[in-house]
């Protein structure tokens, strides 16, 4: 369903997706584990649809203001926003873009299907300038891990002008920060996997337009590529979901404090924040070692990739191939959970002190 001009996102994210109020009806959609549907409906086999993503797919459709196609992961759901750029079309993203979506444009260019324009988001109107003549600009805002901030209307709005499609990450803002499709975007990506499942147990991903043709190109990519989420991932999404109003808030308010702290204390050189949301960098002094005792030293926070989970997590970024070498070596990014605030910063200062 579309975003409702009567209830908040933080009412949404509890009502939508649920099932027909009748007596003795759930009030979660159940999981159905279904390979094949009795002929004669709209679903007839599981590679088409299944009422567990479902109402993944409405809850996430309302709270972004358009339709959402859900898909086995992160990663899919990028590929099947991808799809959307014809043959030999250009791509516009920012140099400091999630390595995983960076990797896949790579490989896209290396075989030649499409070239890559990457830019510096901190220039000025660089995402601008590049989108004259190019088929797709995807940006990331913050990015990851850079948390480089965009100003996705005007973006938009250049981009539309120069017939360029516009694709927003939103993972780490989340629709209750902002809603591209109402600033000018086309598509809006999600890896499900982070904030909107919230638990660290769930594998995957959406794309949502407000378009009703694209809405059916990527539909139909997820049925002829096979990138369908499983019943039980939809419900552990959708069971997540319902919570992300008051993680998100408890989260936010424990890394604002953390940054505070962290632009206080001696060994960092440098924080980064873009003013709202779960996601942290730092630099401690020291350079990638002193990074590296940093990670690998705490108690509370866990030494690992991925984030937007409950617990606190944290990891050195230049520890994956892919990322940028314009990524500081000593940048570590860390996604900040639900724990007690002075706990989490007890294992934080402990772990500093290693450095």
């Amino acid at each position: 369903m579309a975003r409702s001009r009567t209830l908040s996102a933080e009412t949404l994210v509890v009502a939508a997706g649920r099932p027909e109020r009748r007596p003795d009806a759930p009030l979660s959609v159940p999981i159905t584990p279904a390979s094949t549907f009795v002929a004669g409906g709209e679903l007839e086999y599981g590679r088409f649809g299944n009422p567990t993503w479902a109402a993944f797919e409405d809850a996430v459709g309302a709270l972004e203001g358009g339709r959402a196609v859900m898909y086995s992961s992160g990663m899919a759901a990028a590929s099947a926003a991808l799809s959307l750029v014809p043959d030999g079309g250009a791509v516009v993203v920012a140099r400091h873009s999630y390595n995983g979506t960076l990797g896949l444009l790579t490989e896209a260019e290396r075989r030649g299907r499409i070239s890559v324009r990457a830019v510096d988001v901190t220039q000025p109107d660089a995402l601008v300038d590049a989108a004259e003549g190019a088929a797709m600009v995807w940006i990331e805002s913050p990015t990851n891990p850079a948390l480089e901030v965009v100003d996705i209307a005007e973006v938009a709005a250049a981009a539309r002008t120069r017939g360029a499609l516009v694709v927003v990450d939103n993972t780490f803002a989340t629709p209750l920060v902002q809603q591209p499709l109402a600033l000018g975007a086309d598509v809006v990506v999600h890896s499900a996997t982070k904030l909107l499942a919230g638990h660290s147990d769930a594998l995957a991903g959406v794309v949502v337009v407000a378009d009703d043709a694209t809405y059916g190109v990527l539909e139909s990519y997820r049925r002829m590529h096979g990138a369908v989420p499983g019943s039980l991932e939809a419900y552990l999404a959708t069971r997540g979901l319902r919570t992300l109003a008051v993680r998100f808030e408890r989260a936010q308010a424990n890394a604002r404090r953390l940054v505070d702290a962290l632009r206080a204390h001696p060994a960092v050189d440098q924080v980064g924040y873009p003013g709202f949301g779960t996601i942290v960098t730092f630099e401690p002094s020291g350079g990638a070692a002193a990074a590296h005792r940093v990670a690998t030293s705490s108690r509370l926070v866990v030494c690992t990739t991925s984030l937007g989970g409950v617990e606190s997590t944290w990891e050195r970024r230049r520890r994956w191939a892919g990322e940028p070498e314009s990524i500081p070596e000593a940048l570590i990014r860390m996604s900040v959970g639900i724990e007690g605030y002075d706990d989490l910063w007890a294992d934080v200062e402990a772990s500093l002190a290693q450095a």
